[in-house]
């Protein structure tokens, strides 16, 4: 069995939905345990002994909320984030808001981490999901399913690269 966490910053409850969706599409992959964290109530034992993590933000003013960025420059040593598989996914309230950008800046920071991060790039085929998943908080319940679907191919993903 895969171990994923999934650890978020959410103001409004937009990015803590989106968690959840991803921790869906997680579950039906294969035989996967996802647990999803704030970041004010992160399991820091649960994220060093997971397979994989996901990181998700909202969206401010084109970047990273300070408190997002704050947290893991404060917990990055004590992750044990090297050498798991990495993702992200962003919310946003307008579009072109910025949403890569906050993926961009998370994956970087789990690269600077040591982990491998994951892009279904266009292999998958539509829908094409090349930094992570983002979806707009003004009508979230219409990227419930891209969330899910960046969830399952994460899982699978981490799944094969065992075998």
């Amino acid at each position: 069995m895969k171990h994923f966490a999934i650890i978020y910053d959410s103001k409004t409850g937009t990015t803590k939905q989106a968690a959840e969706w991803i921790s869906e599409g997680m579950q039906e992959a294969s035989d996967a345990e996802a647990k999803c964290f704030s970041i004010q109530d992160a399991d820091l034992a649960v994220v060093r002994e997971a397979d994989g993590v996901i990181l998700g933000a909202p969206t401010y003013f084109a970047s990273l909320p300070g408190t997002m960025k704050a947290w893991l420059e404060n917990h990055a040593k004590g992750l044990g984030l090297a050498g798991k598989l990495g993702g992200a996914f962003a919310t946003e309230q307008y579009i072109h808001g910025g949403g890569e950008a906050t993926i961009q800046e998370l994956l970087a920071f789990e690269l600077c981490c040591g982990m491998a991060v994951y892009s279904g790039g266009g292999s998958f085929g539509t829908p094409f999901i090349h930094f992570g998943p983002v979806g707009l908080s003004g009508n979230i319940a219409d990227f419930r399913e891209l969330f899910q679907t960046y969830g399952k191919r994460f899982a699978t993903f981490c799944a094969k690269k065992d075998n």
